[in-house]
Order: C-alpha cells, then sequence, then structure tokens
C-alpha cells in the first residue's frame, strides 16, 4: 500500500496531525501499537475546557474515531523499521504484516516510562500518583506527597516540588547513589531521605493513594505521589536508522517553525521532540507538522 504519509505512532501528536491531514484529503495511515504516555494517565487537569479533568485513553479513542471519519487508515501494529528508497520515498517495515509505502513520514513514537512494579499503581496514574510535574505539581498544592525515584534524578525531583508544598519525602527505591551536593540541599530544604524499596502501596480506594510500605516495613501515610524512576526511555531508534539526528538525551532535533528533521520529508512531534511532554503541546505539534506535511505534499504537485 501507498499512502501521502505515514504517521507511526497513535497518541495524541499522531492523531491531531493524522486528523488535519485527513481534512485535507491526503491519503493517510497510522500505524499504531497502543502504547504511550497517554494511555497512563487516568485524569488530565491542565487541559482547556477540562477543569474537573480528562483521562487520557477518552482523548486517544476519540480522536481514532475523529480521524475514521476522514479516511485515516488506522493499522494496529507495530513499525519495526524503516527504509528509504531511491526514489525518496520510504517503505516502513511492519512488525505483524506488510511493509507500507508512504511520500511522507511523521515520527510520533513517543516515550516510555519505567513504572515501578507495584500493585494498583496503574489506575492512580494522573489521580493520585503523577509523572509530570508540569502538568500536575498543582494538584500536590500545601500536600504530604511522597517522591519514589531513583537517586539524583528523584532527588532532583523532589527539590523542584518545593514549589508547590513544602511538605516533601523522598523515597530513592533504586538505592541509587545521591550526589552530596544534591543530598545537602535535600537537608536544607528539610526533605526526608528515605534509602529503602517501596514493597507496598496502600489506598483509600482504587486510584487514590493512603501510603506506602517500604521494605523494611516502615510504613509512610501521604495521599499524593510523584514517581522520578531511570530507564524512560524516547523511542527514537527507529528515527537513527535513517539518519535522523538526535539529541544527547535521545529526543529528535526538528525545525521548530515546521517539525521536520534534518532528513527532507520526515517530521516529528511529540514527547519524541525535546519539550515539556505535555498533552497540549503534542496536540499543537502534530497540527502543526501536518500543515507542512500539505505544504510539502502540494509542492510536489505543482511542479
Amino acid at each position: 500500500m501507498s499512502y501521502d504519509c505515514i504517521i507511526i505512532g497513535g497518541g495524541i501528536g499522531g492523531l491531531q496531525a493524522a486528523i488535519q491531514l485527513g481534512r485535507y484529503k491526503h491519503k493517510i495511515a497510522i500505524v499504531d501499537n497502543g502504547g504511550g504516555r497517554s494511555t497512563l494517565c487516568k485524569e488530565y487537569h491542565n487541559i482547556l475546557g477540562w477543569p474537573d479533568g480528562v483521562n487520557g485513553d477518552f482523548f486517544r479513542e476519540a480522536g481514532k474515531k475523529q480521524a475514521l471519519s476522514y479516511d485515516v487508515e488506522i493499522i494496529e501494529d507495530t513499525a519495526s523499521s524503516i527504509t528509504k528508497n531511491d526514489d525518496g520515498t520510504f517503505l516502513v517495515h511492519l512488525k505483524n504484516s506488510n511493509s507500507i509505502q508512504g511520500k511522507k513520514l511523521l515520527l510520533a513514537t513517543g516515550m516510555t516510562e519505567r513504572i515501578p512494579e507495584l500493585d494498583g499503581i496503574y489506575p492512580c496514574l494522573g489521580r493520585s500518583i503523577y509523572i509530570c510535574p508540569d502538568c500536575d505539581g498543582y494538584e500536590i498544592s500545601n500536600k504530604k506527597t511522597l517522591v519514589i525515584g531513583s537517586g539524583n534524578k528523584g532527588a532532583h525531583l523532589s527539590l523542584l516540588l518545593t514549589y508547590w508544598t513544602k511538605d516533601i519525602i523522598f523515597v530513592n527505591h533504586d538505592l541509587d547513589e545521591i550526589d552530596k551536593e544534591l543530598k545537602a540541599n535535600l537537608k536544607e530544604k528539610h526533605i526526608p531521605l528515605y534509602q529503602e524499596e517501596v514493597s507496598e502501596l496502600h489506598y483509600i480506594e482504587e486510584g487514590y493513594l493512603s501510603g506506602v510500605t517500604l521494605s523494611n516495613g516502615y510504613k509512610i501515610e501521604a495521599n499524593h505521589a510523584f514517581l522520578a524512576m531511570k530507564g524512560t526511555k524516547v523511542n527514537s531508534n527507529i528515527a537513527k536508522e535513517i539518519g535522523i539526528e538526535r539529541l544527547e538525551n535521545m529526543h529528535v532535533n526538528v525545525n521548530h517553525r515546521t517539525k521536520e528533521t534534518n532528513v527532507p520529508n520526515v517530521w516529528a512531534v511529540g514527547d519524541l521532540v525535546n519539550h515539556s511532554q505535555l498533552l497540549s503541546v503534542a496536540m499543537g505539534d502534530g497540527a502543526q507538522a501536518a500543515i507542512w506535511i500539505h505544504k510539502s505534499l502540494q509542492k510536489e504537485l505543482a511542479t
């Protein structure tokens, strides 16, 4: 099959781009394996028009329905690799089905968070346990909050969260080393440090935290927590295969105006790009990239 543009990743950025390109009446395919950070958050409270919160899965399901209404094809599969053809088109190899070809390529493969393997944690994400301080820092205003994390990463987030609350407790779940300066900063900010794994989470009801038990049996009561775990992965390896420039942190480098990468006819949006990982930013990225993909397709028709 041949498409005007293949979008790899069916999260918020990819879906928004597909909707915009579908409205331009281009032939579009989304390759989506059902993953992504937007599947984790059970309540977003920082989205225009949704003051009481909205589920990430709602956005994805509504986005798919809307994209389908513009004849966008959604392929439930994983893109395993990309080949650049001699004529400048791209061949996207799929894990479970035949390869597909596209004139343009939009990468929206995002990031994969490492979530601790603790019973009941997933229904809490976005409700009482958070990942992104830009999204959810407000939710802990003046409230006792745990940071469950990894060494320096957890220490940095603990310090950052003092903007919203002074009642922070850091549990170094991974028992990683913490720099002396950071330890001193934690002490200065009166942030207790526990060098223990979390063995169990406790809940008021599903999705709402009441506290934790550490591996030494010590219990800490708290209704809110942030995760700051090492091992978060930027899903940019597939971009590297075709020579796309990546930064030191493995995010893809793009033209800030157009979202195009250094490889002609390839764009990248959302969490794959180096900026704040906000749903609203991913949505804007998708729309912006789609406009420039459309311009590129129109230019080809005119020549």
